[in-house]
């Protein structure tokens, strides 16, 4: 009998708030984050409109010394995991001489950080980049591999609350937040850990990255002077997706490891499903075989049905490929209790966070079910006829959620879908 996976606190850094309480508020209201880019100036770029994280202060959640340390996608999935470790009650905070020494309250060698993210510190590599050409090796930043590579995160996480258990990185593009997720699952399920910090982080509006997404013709560019109105999933006048930046992290124990030591249940983790297209570098398989695959894998493990599961938070890029490939997915995983789900996207909202999208979105979907409510698919004005579902347009709907799933697709051919379920009676 597999052992019941549960979440205990959740911690989120978006271009739609920086806290659960402001996330939540968003998505309810359909706000969008996506604004003109203010990171650099966008002088000869088609796209000068992202998802930036706003009036976010690294020293509100960590030491001055050790922010100094980590780049942006790090200090988002530090920030982030401070707030999920609060609210599961897994933390413990001191001062002493040397600034502020947080430390979780579980077995440190039985506690795990398994993280997703794409490309790691791009605006180190940037300005090493530019150092390097300008001025020679010499002048470079001292830290510039520490700093950048993908795996920072979940060092840093493990260094700043003294986890002793695994510590790594999932990547595998756009789902390597799911896939994390997933992989923490799998990894509480065979023992190796009570406690996982688990999620995703990116952090890539930088030239580099706004230059490579548009050279694919992968961004939206008819909308940079509405940008709110950008990012338009399942929409027949769509043009590209908006990229966005951000973190979101869950805790996530065993049952039986939560029942004792008194702590609230947000929602089960009830299952994971994982497989590969083997189609193409970019594009999704077109028949939406793949992603359909991963989300009867993890029905499966979670011991489900397809019409146990009332809502979906879809990948949803907003691109044109994407969202008509994930409707023929959806059909191929539910068969005629697809027309009956309700299915949004809330990067409509947040735009597009690349490995950042699963954590969020994983949140997005755990406050949907334990607040009773379908987040909007917003600018949803003139409904493509190939996507032909209910993505609930515009404006929140309220109905109770029992089961929920979220999906991830990722260049390469990745697909992860994630499945919770509404937490037990009595222990929410």
């Amino acid at each position: 009998m597999k052992k019941r996976i549960v979440v205990t606190g959740l911690g989120v850094i978006s271009p739609i708030g920086n806290n659960v309480e402001e996330f939540e508020a968003a998505l309810k209201a359909g706000k969008s984050g996506i604004g003109k880019i203010t990171s650099f100036d966008t002088t000869g770029f088609d796209v000068t409109i992202a998802g930036e994280v706003k009036n976010f202060v690294p020293t509100d959640w960590i030491d001055k010394k050790d922010a100094r340390k980590m780049a942006r996608f790090t200090q988002f999935a530090v920030a982030a995991t401070t707030q999920a470790l609060t609210q599961a009650g897994l933390l413990e905070t001191a001062e002493g001489p040397e600034g502020i020494r947080r430390r979780i309250t579980s077995d440190p060698e039985r506690t795990g950080v398994i993280l997703g993210n794409g490309i790691g510190g791009y605006e180190i590599v940037t300005e090493s980049f530019h150092k390097l050409f300008d001025n020679g090796p010499r002048r470079m930043l001292p830290l510039t591999i520490p700093l950048m590579i993908g795996n920072e995160a979940a060092g840093n996480i493990s260094m700043v609350f003294g986890t002793k258990g695994p510590a790594y990185t999932q990547v595998t593009a756009c789902t390597s937040g799911t896939d994390a997720i997933g992989q923490a699952l799998d990894l509480i399920r065979l023992g190796r850990s009570d406690v996982v910090i688990t999620g995703g982080t990116e952090a890539c509006i930088v030239p580099f990255a706004i230059g490579g997404f548009q050279m694919l013709k992968a961004l939206s560019t008819k909308r940079c002077d509405q940008p709110e109105k950008a990012s338009r999933p399942f929409d027949a006048d769509r043009d590209g997706f908006v990229i966005g930046e951000g973190a979101g992290i869950l805790i996530l124990e065993t049952e039986e490891h939560a029942k004792k030591r008194g702590a609230a249940i947000l929602a089960e983790l009830a299952g994971y499903g994982v497989s590969a297209d083997a189609y193409h570098i970019t594009s999704p398989d077109p028949t939406g075989e793949g992603g359909g695959r991963a989300i009867k894998l993890a029905l499966a493990d979670a011991g489900l049905a397809p019409q146990d599961i009332q809502y979906y938070n879809a990948h949803g890029t907003s691109t044109e490929i994407n969202d008509p490939t994930e409707t023929k997915m959806l059909k191929y995983a539910f068969g005629d209790h697809a027309y009956k789900l309700k299915i949004s996207s809330t990067k409509s909202m947040t735009g597009h966070c690349i490995a950042g999208s699963g954590g969020i979105e994983a949140i997005a979907t755990i406050l949907a079910i334990r607040g009773g409510y379908f987040p909007p698919t917003i600018n949803l004005e003139n409904p493509d006829p190939a996507c032909d579902l209910d993505y609930v347009p515009n404006t929140i709907r309220y109905g109770a959620i029992n089961a929920a799933a979220s999906g991830s697709l990722g260049f390469g051919g990745h697909n992860g879908v994630v499945v919770f379920k509404k937490a037990p009676e009595g222990l929410s």
